[in-house]
C-alpha cells in the first residue's frame, strides 16, 4: 500500500456548478487509472471565483470524503485548478545579454530570462501565474525551439504570460487549507483540460480547445505543440439555464432538466407540435412549453458564447497561414454535451469540430462516467499532479546521485570540476521549475497570510 500511495495524485476541480475530487495513478501501460471520484454541488463559487468561503470548504470536504470512501485511500496533497473571469493573458518579449558569449546557453540562462518576465509590473492586485516561452531568438536568429547548447550573446524569447487576481487565488488556497488539505500544485484549468482531451498531433497541427463550464468558458489555443493563447469568457451553461427559467417562467431545477433532456442548440430540428408539460408549483396548472421555443432560447445564448470564443480565436490571428488551426476546434466541459452543438459551432466558425472526451490518456477499463467531458479538467489535474510527482522523484534521485558522487569524488578534483560543469545541462529540473517555484512562492504567501 505504501508504494501505491507514493504514486497517487489527486485533482480538485473547483467549478461553478460542481466540485470534483479525483484520485488517479498510472498503470503499467502508462495510462491513467481513476481510483476514486467524489462530486458535490458547488455552492460558494460564482463564475469560477469563490464568493463564500464556508460553503466552498463544505463542498470541497464533501467531494474529498466521497472520493476517499470510493477508493479507500486518505487524501492529503492535491493539485488544484485555477480559472475564473479574472484570468487574462498577454504576449510579451524579453531578452538577456549574456556576460560570456563563448559559453553555451544552458538552463540557467533560460531560467534567468523567465524570472525577468516575472518582474513585469502588473495592474494592482494582479499576479503572474504562468510564464510560457513560445520561441527563442539567439543573436537575432529567429524561430528557435530549443536554445540550450547553442552559442550566443543575446537570448530573446516571446512569452505567453497568464495573469490572475491575487485575492481570488488566495481565497482558493484558503479554502483548500481550511479543508485540511495541502496544495501540491496549482494549474490553469484550460491547460489541464487540454492535457486531458487533446492529442499531441492536434497540438502540433493547431487546435482551439473550448471548455464550456457552468460559470465560465475557457479557451486554449495550441500550435506547433506550444500553447499560444488562453482566455476565460465569463459565462457558460448557467446563463442558458437562467434564460430558460426566465423565458418559460419555471424554477431553476426544472430549467436545468429541460435543457439536459430536451434542449437543442439547433431550433430547426424541432417540429412545431412537440410539447413538453411541466408540473406547476403547488396547486397551479402544469405549464406547456414547445420544444421549438426552448431551442430558440438555448440557440440565442449558445451563439453568443461561441461568438465570444470565436472572437478570441480571431484575436489570436488564425486566418494568417502560419497560425492556421488545422485540427479546428475541440469542445469539452459539461456544456459541450448539448445536442447539435457541434453542428452549430461548425456553422458559425467554419472550422472542423469534435467533442473532446478525456479518454485519450485513461485506462481502457474506465467507466462511462469518468470519460464524460464534464470531468475533463479533473482528469487533466490528476495528470498534472502525477507529472509533478514524477519530476519531483527524478529530481530527488538526481540529487541523491549527485550527493553520492560528490562524496566519492571528494579527492579527485579534476573529475569534480567535470561534474560541476555538466550539472547545469541537466534536462530534468528546468523549464517546469518556473511554475514549481511559483507554487512554492504561493504556498509561502498563503502561510504568511494566515
Amino acid at each position: 500500500m505504501g508504494r501505491e500511495i507514493n504514486e497517487i495524485a489527486v485533482g480538485l476541480d473547483i467549478g461553478t456548478t460542481k466540485i470534483v475530487a479525483m484520485i488517479g495513478r498510472y498503470n503499467e501501460y502508462g495510462k491513467m487509472e481513476v481510483l476514486g471520484i467524489g462530486k458535490s454541488k458547488s455552492l460558494g463559487v460564482h463564475r469560477g471565483v469563490v464568493n463564500n468561503i464556508t460553503q466552498t470548504i463544505q463542498s470541497i470536504q464533501q467531494a474529498v470524503h466521497e472520493a476517499e470512501n470510493v477508493s479507500g485511500l486518505k487524501i492529503n496533497d492535491i493539485t488544484v485548478g485555477i480559472a475564473g473571469q479574472h484570468i487574462r493573458s498577454l504576449q510579451h518579449s524579453d531578452y538577456i545579454t549574456r556576460s560570456n558569449a563563448d559559453a553555451v546557453i544552458d538552463e540557467d540562462d533560460i531560467e534567468k530570462l523567465c524570472n525577468q518576465v516575472h518582474k513585469l509590473v502588473m495592474l494592482p492586485g494582479e499576479e503572474i501565474l504562468h510564464v510560457l516561452p513560445q520561441e527563442y531568438k539567439v543573436d537575432g536568429q529567429a524561430e528557435i525551439k530549443e536554445p540550450v547548447g547553442m552559442y550566443g550573446g543575446r537570448l530573446e524569447a516571446n512569452f505567453h504570460v497568464v495573469v490572475g487576481q491575487v485575492t481570488s487565488i488566495r481565497n482558493i488556497g484558503r479554502c483548500v487549507k481550511s479543508s485540511g488539505l495541502e496544495l501540491s500544485d496549482v494549474t490553469l484549468e484550460p491547460l489541464a483540460s487540454a492535457n486531458a482531451v487533446l492529442s499531441q498531433e492536434e497540438k502540433e497541427a493547431g487546435v482551439a480547445l473550448i471548455d464550456i463550464g457552468g460559470g465560465t468558458t475557457d479557451l486554449a489555443i495550441f500550435k506547433d505543440g506550444i500553447i499560444r493563447h488562453t482566455a476565460v469568457i465569463p459565462f457558460g451553461g448557467n446563463v442558458i439555464t437562467e434564460d430558460i427559467k426566465e423565458g418559460c417562467s419555471i424554477i431553476e431545477k426544472q430549467a436545468e432538466l429541460l435543457k439536459i433532456k430536451f434542449g437543442s442548440a439547433w431550433p430547426g430540428e424541432n417540429k412545431d407540435n412537440e410539447i413538453v408539460s411541466i408540473p406547476g408549483l403547488r396547486g397551479r396548472e402544469p405549464k406547456e412549453i414547445t420544444l421549438k421555443n426552448l431551442s430558440k432560447i438555448i440557440h440565442a445564448r449558445v451563439v453568443e458564447i461561441i461568438e465570444q470564443a470565436f472572437l478570441e480565436i480571431k484575436n489570436y490571428g488564425h486566418e494568417s497561414p502560419k497560425k492556421k488551426l488545422i485540427a479546428g476546434i475541440v469542445l469539452t466541459g459539461g456544456g459541450s454535451q448539448l445536442k447539435h452543438l457541434k453542428q452549430l459551432v461548425e456553422y458559425i466558425t467554419g472550422m472542423d469540430t469534435r467533442i473532446g472526451y478525456p479518454n485519450e490518456h485513461l485506462a481502457g477499463n474506465s467507466d462511462i462516467e469518468t470519460t464524460s467531458p464534464m470531468y475533463a479538467t479533473a482528469v487533466g489535474l490528476v495528470m498534472d499532479g502525477l507529472t509533478h510527482l514524477k519530476r519531483q522523484r527524478k529530481i530527488n534521485k538526481e540529487e541523491t546521485i549527485e550527493n553520492s558522487q560528490e562524496v566519492i569524488q571528494a579527492e579527485t578534483t579534476i573529475e569534480d570540476s567535470v561534474v560541476e560543469e555538466e550539472k547545469p545541462r541537466n534536462d530534468v529540473k528546468p523549464r517546469m521549475n518556473i511554475l514549481e517555484k511559483w507554487t512554492e512562492k504561493f504556498k509561502e504567501f498563503l502561510d504568511n497570510a494566515e
